[in-house]
């Protein structure tokens, strides 16, 4: 019997997940700063009210509070990192970093996300916020040239749910497009406050043709999805943890897909979601019984992300491993998910197909090769460089 490739049983090490070109879709600008930065920039901006100065010991209250259990601890982290989020240079300096740290993880391809209303306190109108935060971006994806690690950054404005600006957002969304904004999308508690509340903002963006995902299916279940895809006409559902909801497992292992999950598979609805986080959120109580698992085992259009990399203490190589480490993944495994996430980015066809046959495929090629092959002479440029 011919043996199975190797890396196709194999799992695949720290320094090769690291390595392997990956996309990131849903990840919060405001939930992903680094520790060190924002005790930084409490002290130049004057900002009171950090629970811990040394970085070290700020970081490590912030993964305490998000593991907490409770929200009103996991709310307050926010606070404090959009509190000292609030002047241009801020801004900007939160932006590049964001842009290094995700090039550095191997990240090629990016859509952060953030909600230009609440970074107005200091005097910063709506555009201001916007122009500082793609400056940011640029300058951030510069930095990582420089260091070898190709990245390209899009952002996505964000609409608080519980506000009333989302039309606003929306429209800044789509005169920045072409300018560093690929897309809208709304946040915020799901329970109250549902997508249907800013229907007004999403008719806009479809007349305009433009792009918009929804955060949905994280904590209000079945409804919420429903609404965000045949209401809002949702291109994306961020997180859609819920969709196991509608999917039901008979004991000989038989799978019966609902209606509503039969459509999200047959539509190709892509699912941005994100482990750590929804384990944080209680929406699965370990990595091995996340729905990540069957979904993928269905074929559903599921993408791997961060959410909040500062609450979580992650990255998507991290990730990656644990879903390597509770579900046996291999690099292919991995490479279907990125082509995944890539083939749902808010940027044109031929930019995405680019990206899919000249990165990421190389990539992950160049990365099975070296697994099979270790004593073969590498190639020039790393898997994960996007060069």
């Amino acid at each position: 019997m011919t043996s199975e490739p190797r890396q196709n049983r194999a799992a695949p090490t720290v320094e090769q997940i690291r390595r392997a070109p990956k996309v990131l879709l849903h990840d919060h600008l405001d939930g992903g700063l680094r520790a060190g930065t924002v005790a930084d920039l409490a002290r130049t901006t004057g900002y009171r009210g950090l629970p811990e100065t040394d970085a070290g010991e700020l970081d490590r209250w912030f993964r305490a509070a998000a593991d907490s259990g409770s929200l009103e601890r996991y709310l307050e982290t926010f606070s404090h990192t959009v509190g000292v989020m609030q002047s241009r240079g801020a801004l900007v300096r939160v932006a590049a970093e964001c842009a290094e740290d995700l090039a550095a993880d191997g990240v090629v391809y990016a859509e952060v996300r953030y909600a230009p209303e609440q970074h107005l306190a200091a005097g910063l109108a709506l555009h201001e916020v916007v122009e500082a935060v793609n400056d940011g971006f640029r300058e951030g994806e510069r930095r990582a040239r420089e260091r070898g690690n190709r990245i390209r950054v899009g952002a996505l404005l964000t609409a608080m749910r519980h506000a009333a600006r989302a039309l606003e957002i929306a429209r800044l969304a789509n005169a920045y497009r072409d300018a560093g904004v690929v897309g809208f999308d709304i946040a915020g508690a799901e329970a109250g406050y549902p997508p249907t509340r800013h229907l007004d903002a999403f008719e806009y963006l479809k007349r305009e043709n433009n792009h918009f995902t929804i955060h949905a299916g994280e904590a209000f279940g079945l409804p919420s999805i429903w609404q965000a895809l045949q209401w809002c006409g949702a291109d994306r559902l961020g997180h859609g943890v819920r969709i196991i909801d509608d999917i039901e497992v008979g004991d000989d292992g038989r799978v019966r897909l609902g209606r509503l999950a039969a459509y999200v598979r047959d539509k190709r609805v892509p699912l941005e979601m994100c482990p750590t986080s929804n384990l944080q959120t209680g929406a699965a109580a370990s990595y091995a019984d996340h729905p990540i698992g069957l979904l993928r085992r269905l074929h559903f259009r599921v993408t791997v992300n961060t959410d909040n990399r500062l609450m979580s203490g992650t990255g998507v190589s991290r990730e990656f491993g644990h879903l390597v480490d509770a579900f046996g993944y291999t690099l292919d495994d991995l490479q279907w998910f990125t082509v995944n996430a890539m083939k749902s980015a808010f940027i044109p066809f031929d930019e995405r197909l680019a990206m899919i046959n000249d990165v990421i495929k190389p990539g992950f090629a160049q990365l099975k090769s070296a697994w099979l092959f270790p004593d073969a002479p590498a190639t020039s440029g790393a898997a994960g460089s996007g060069g």
